[in-house]
């Protein structure tokens, strides 16, 4: 299955706005896309997000990749 088909698997896209410890579910949906890799993540499985940017994030190693390029970028 490709990541196309595996996004209508996953039904409508959740818009989400993140908080510290929880999120709130701005527009029902079953997934949001992890803004480093782009894969889905079941809203129900998402453990990983940034608050000050407002960010999903798959795991705990697209977190750190994410806050690895932003930092690398403002000691430019």
């Amino acid at each position: 299955m490709n990541r196309i088909e595996r996004s209508f698997a996953f039904g409508q896209e959740a818009k989400i706005r993140y908080m510290d410890g929880e999120f709130q579910v701005l527009r029902n949906g079953s997934f949001v896309r992890c803004s480093v890799t782009g894969e889905p993540i079941r809203v129900e499985e998402l453990r990983y997000w940034s608050v000050a940017h407002q960010e999903p994030y798959l795991n705990a190693a697209a977190s750190l990749r994410r806050h690895l390029e932003r930092t690398s970028k403002a000691g430019r």
